[in-house]
């Protein structure tokens, strides 16, 4: 790279040409992201093989990408393939030196880290290892909100950085503090850099453009101003020589609205279905929508409008009017307000059919928070949830009333979506004593996300259910769906000693709990969701061996 200039470096050309040459034959890879924030669950080891089956490949995060608590051991290699982040990045609490996201261009910052930062990157140290590169080298472009790099004592270049020439809106804040000792740029780099090499050169899109050009460039010239529709620079002046899209990438050619269902013929004058039509997702154009994602029109959508209902139609989620009124739909909680369900918000769920988002239920919740001045909830309010069927985001159960032996408020719901997860998850029940089994008796399908159940010392049954017949995310999305957090609670060894097993009437896929009510599928007959013998009359018998 000797002699690689100050405003853009050559080497990445063909590092974008190779990867616009396969973008033309292959829609662009995407991953969810996540929304942890700090909070930590499960060991660092099991957050770490749930990103590296996220984001291997991954090249749109239309999430959040958060890595956080992780060792100064840990191999990142699957992070390269990033290139663009719709939410915020969060680096903190870490312990390497280094993490691979080179060819990271792009912070939209649709969502920002304590609703300020598009970029954090706090308290990356502890004793002798810690960040010492930050080694954004492709980063040209944040959308939305500013940047905080605090409390990172080894980390160096900071402050060598020009956020002028990154970010987009010119009045959000930029909090650096460059605790390391200060290096010094190769000089190659003119003076702007991520490292000490010339290979990290700050690439600069935008404070050298020529005034001509509105936004981005790739030379000085005013003849070298990027496309109308590219984002964090280019190549040149083409829509397929953007390093990122302003609207909606289209097999890497960057536009303004994705091919539409129907397309005019002015020889014929008529509409004409489009044989290239895609769905809009996030800033991509795709053939077809996530099969855990409903579709609305042209759009793929995490949630259906207030005046639509979701319907499976020949297996595909669709957005259909409601006639009449619309089931009552519900915001779920983990939110910057909700964080958890609590005697302060337990009314707010009264009648729900569907909630949108993700249901946590924390101990500041079960059972009140002095410093917040809110009351324990009573425990019988918790039937609230008994009219649930659909959880579009994920559920949590950190803590339960000591009353309850099982989750069987919530045994009318069917569906857990996980079109957000909390680190590869969708199901989490995890250190709660008194439960001795599950209770989900009608539910049927986890779209996406892997399950946790952890640490549940008298928990029962839930080592008899078969749950890969749950999951739908695994035939169609990138990322796998596992049983591997199931796990730490009582020995099934004990659970068959003392007669905590399914009812005879139960098929081999398991049960919730005991009773002839509680399996996931009959032996012989089903009445109305319980199980039956062949001696029942002929007039209650529903379906062979389904529920």
């Amino acid at each position: 790279m000797t002699g690689c200039p100050k405003m853009f470096a050559v080497c990445v050309l063909l590092v974008w040409s190779l990867h616009h040459l396969h973008s033309q034959t292959q829609e662009v890879a995407s991953c969810p992201g996540t929304q942890n924030s700090l909070s930590l669950s499960g060991s660092s080891e099991e957050w770490y093989n749930v990103m590296k089956d996220m984001y291997s490949g991954c090249k749109i995060v239309m999430g959040n990408l958060e890595i956080t608590h992780m060792e100064h051991s840990r191999n990142f290699s699957f992070l390269q393939s990033i290139q663009e982040v719709k939410g915020y990045v969060l680096i903190a609490v870490n312990m390497f030196s280094r993490l691979p996201l080179e060819q990271l261009r792009v912070i939209r910052g649709t969502t920002l880290y304590n609703d300020r930062y598009a970029l954090t990157v706090i308290v990356n140290c502890q004793k002798e290892h810690g960040l010492r590169e930050l080694g954004l080298t492709h980063l040209t472009d944040i959308l939305q909100g500013g940047v905080q790099i605090v409390q990172n004592r080894f980390l160096r270049y900071i402050s060598l950085v020009n956020w002028a020439d990154i970010m987009r809106d010119s009045s959000a804040e930029v909090k650096i503090n460059d605790n390391g000792e200060r290096g010094m740029c190769d000089e190659s780099c003119g003076g702007f850099c991520w490292g000490p090499g010339e290979e990290d050169c700050q690439i600069l899109t935008k404070t050298v453009c020529a005034p001509q050009c509105n936004g981005r460039c790739f030379g000085t010239s005013p003849s070298e101003c990027c496309h109308s529709e590219c984002v964090g620079g280019c190549t040149g002046a083409q829509d397929t020589d953007c390093f990122a899209c302003s609207k909606f990438n289209d097999s890497g050619a960057c536009v303004p609205q994705c091919p539409s269902a129907f397309i005019y013929n002015k020889h014929t004058f008529q509409l004409e279905h489009n044989p290239r039509a895609k769905y809009q997702y996030g800033s991509i154009c795709v053939s077809q929508c996530p099969s855990n994602i409903v579709v609305d029109d042209r759009s793929c959508l995490s949630d259906c409008p207030p005046d639509k209902q979701e319907v499976d139609i020949n297996g595909v989620k669709q957005c259909k009017r409601c006639e009449g009124l619309c089931p009552k739909v519900c915001l779920g909680t983990h939110t910057l307000h909700r964080q958890t369900v609590d005697s302060t918000n337990i009314d707010s769920f009264i009648n729900c059919t569907k909630i949108r988002g993700s249901l946590y239920f924390l101990n500041n919740g079960i059972f009140g928070d002095l410093y917040r001045n809110i009351s324990a909830l009573e425990p019988e309010k918790l039937n609230y949830f008994r009219t649930v069927r659909e959880i579009t985001g994920i559920l949590s159960i950190h803590s339960w009333p000591r009353e309850l032996a099982n989750l069987s408020v919530f045994s009318s719901l069917t569906t857990i979506h996980g079109r957000t997860l909390y680190r590869g998850y969708s199901l989490m029940v995890m250190t709660v004593p008194s439960l001795t089994s599950l209770g989900l008796r009608s539910l049927k399908e986890i779209s996406d996300g892997s399950v946790y159940i952890s640490r549940n010392k008298k928990l029962c049954y839930h080592h008899t259910v078969n749950w890969t017949q749950l999951f739908t995310g695994g035939r169609t999305q990138q990322r796998h769906q596992d049983t591997r957090g199931i796990k730490k609670n009582r020995p099934e060894s004990e659970c068959i000693a003392e007669g905590h097993i399914c009812d005879p009437l139960c098929s081999a896929s398991g049960c919730w709990g005991p009773g002839p009510d509680q399996c996931l599928s009959c032996r012989n007959y089903s009445r109305e969701g319980t199980c039956v013998t062949n001696d029942e009359p002929m007039q209650l018998i529903s379906l062979r061996g389904t529920t």
